[in-house]
């Protein structure tokens, strides 16, 4: 077992990170020791790595950046007796107290004393992570590595899917990041009648049509609200699942929603907006769902159960890079050019 490692870390408040030799952590009595065998990149890794107004009021550097991974168990802590050495695992990245009210009435993914990995901890862009037991997520032994990587996020589109009515239904999903690339394909396996995708980047666009949506709509180029009132018969759509956070595609997806319909909203808009709540929500009847992260540890057996019935991410992973290039990795962040970028802490493997 080596002593030292390569990390990514943000070393000083500001922007990019450095690649550096730091020692492997100690796993605590409750933890594991986790060999990093891929970790894939996420919006907020480029928010810290670019240093936004967000970041610079959460991050508290020297940091190991990156939360979602898949590795190998190689240590347990000396209490731990629910993983053993050789588990195949993922993380889920929301460290929780376990005794505020959240937590004890089960709603521990908005415990009021979140530790966030990669955020308020060190995180996953490292050749080896310590990790509480109780956060490392047992695998399928087969189940590849790059996409036990991206479960994380996953587990967002799903909770975001299944916490509105899907089966029989038209749904609109706005914003076609990772997120809701995977919402399109979670929407489509679980019964949706269309999934229509709206988003502003050719790129992304094409990936939605791989990711099985029925129609793209460019924000840009069309009138979003009367294409999917027109693609949905003329009443509206049946379902908005919203992933953007832009204000002008948020409203857009509310006004496309027909009288009744329901919104699940797990995009962040980086200031406050400006809505019709009148017209758009009130008199429509509309029933909007904030969506926070997944829900611990449901949403992780629903991930389970879709891989398992054949959900097919490949499409999604555009991208295959060693740890080394992780600057390659952010600028692929910043031009929106990909779907998910896996880094290789330990290589990018032949096959």
């Amino acid at each position: 077992m080596p002593t030292t490692m390569k990390a990514v870390r943000k070393l000083t408040p500001g922007p990019g990170a450095s690649l550096v030799t730091v020692p492997v952590p100690e796993p605590g009595p409750l933890d594991v020791l986790v060999k990093v065998n891929a970790t894939s990149v996420c919006g907020t890794d480029y928010h810290i790595y670019s240093w936004d107004p967000w970041s610079q009021g959460r991050i508290k550097p020297p940091l190991t950046t990156g939360h979602e991974l898949a590795g190998e168990v190689v240590a347990v802590g000396s209490q731990v007796t629910t993983h053993r050495v050789g588990d195949f695992i993922s993380a889920e990245t929301h460290i929780v107290c376990g005794h505020c009210q959240q937590c004890l009435t089960g709603q521990y993914h908005v415990c009021q004393n979140t530790r966030i990995l990669g955020v308020d901890t060190d995180g996953a862009f490292a050749q080896y992570l310590s990790l509480p037991a109780s956060n490392a997520w047992k695998n399928d032994p087969d189940l590849p590595a790059d996409v036990a990587s991206v479960q994380e996020p996953l587990g967002n589109a799903v909770h975001t899917v299944l916490s509105v009515p899907i089966t029989g239904n038209v749904v609109a999903v706005t914003g076609c990041g990772p997120i809701g690339l995977m919402a399109i394909a979670v929407a489509r396996l679980s019964g949706a009648t269309a999934v229509f995708a709206v988003d502003v980047n050719d790129y992304r666009l094409d990936l939605a049509r791989r990711m099985g949506a029925t129609e793209v709509i460019d924000g840009r180029k069309e009138d979003v609200v009367a294409r999917l009132r027109r693609l949905s018969g003329g009443g509206g759509v049946d379902v908005l699942l919203e992933f953007s956070g832009n204000p002008t595609a948020i409203n857009q997806g509310l006004k496309a929603l027909r009288p009744g319909g329901k919104a699940a909203m797990l995009g962040l808009p980086s200031r406050p907006l400006e809505i019709d709540l009148g017209n758009d929500i009130v008199m429509k009847g509309i029933e909007v769902k904030g969506i926070a992260g997944r829900r611990m540890y449901d949403t992780w057996f629903k991930v389970k159960g879709l891989l398992r019935g054949g959900l097919d991410l490949r499409p999604l992973i555009t991208h295959r890079l060693p740890l080394e290039a992780y600057e390659d990795a952010m600028e692929l962040m910043r031009q929106g050019n990909c779907g998910k970028v896996i880094l290789y802490p330990h290589g990018v493997p032949n096959n």
